[in-house]
């Protein structure tokens, strides 16, 4: 008999790491890109200043209220379905244990196997059985409404302060250039950390990530531009 080895599935993390990357993420593109947007219209660099500390406060907090409600979405539908499963496996049994079988069957055991697999499952907790192999839910996968809002808010909060360090100590006259380049270095940094901490290739997430936070920055630098000239 082989040894018993411990294996650890980064699969688990996916609850708090979509998160935190995506407040990342969205708090560096979305308050590098306001004060791009602000830095071309004006000379002011205080102006750049004000509105990148309101975007981060305005951020994070629609950040953790949307995470929030979202998720919380989510957790009442996987309850609405655990109750009406709960009722089901005491008024139909048989059904259930018929409905699991079949479940193991389609993924590739004979019937025989099957059902003695359906059967001692049940016989365990069937509940648990019906909730992962036909709903689908395990522990990593369950929504958790005030995880994800506070961790979108914390992480939104730490990106958004990274374009607003580099205004503090940029040139004067060089506010959105060092705004831009600083940014996307800090995307690029953020993307491969994901990347490595998911478990997944470094180079496309980094460029993703990159691409589309210089996409959002050149776009709003250039409404900016337009508009500061016209007003």
């Amino acid at each position: 008999m082989h040894p018993l080895h411990r294996e650890n599935h980064l699969i688990a993390r996916i609850g708090w790491l979509r998160a935190a990357v995506l407040g990342a993420n969205d708090g560096i593109i979305s308050t590098a890109s306001l004060m791009v947007g602000v830095a071309a219209a004006s000379t002011s660099s205080s102006e750049a200043l004000v509105a990148g500390a309101a975007g981060l406060v305005a951020g994070a907090m629609s950040m953790a209220a949307g995470e929030y409600v979202s998720v919380s979405s989510q957790a009442d539908t996987e309850e609405a379905d655990q109750a009406r499963e709960r009722v089901e496996l005491a008024t139909q049994p048989e059904s259930e244990l018929a409905e699991l079988t079949q479940i193991y069957v389609a993924r590739g055991l004979d019937f025989e196997i099957a059902l003695k697999v359906a059967e001692q499952m049940t016989a365990k907790n069937s509940f648990e059985a019906h909730s992962r192999d036909e709903l689908g839910l395990a522990a990593h996968v369950v929504a958790r409404p005030v995880q994800a809002a506070l961790t979108s808010a914390a992480t939104f909060s730490i990106g958004a302060a990274l374009p607003l360090l580099i205004a503090v100590f940029a040139p004067a006259g060089w506010i959105a250039w060092s705004i831009s380049a600083g940014s996307l270095v800090c995307l690029s940094a953020l993307g491969a950390l994901g990347a490595r901490v998911g478990g997944a290739a470094i180079l496309r997430p980094t460029i993703r990530v990159t691409f589309w936070g210089a996409f959002a920055m050149a776009a709003t630098a250039a409404i900016g531009a337009l508009v500061g000239h016209a007003v």
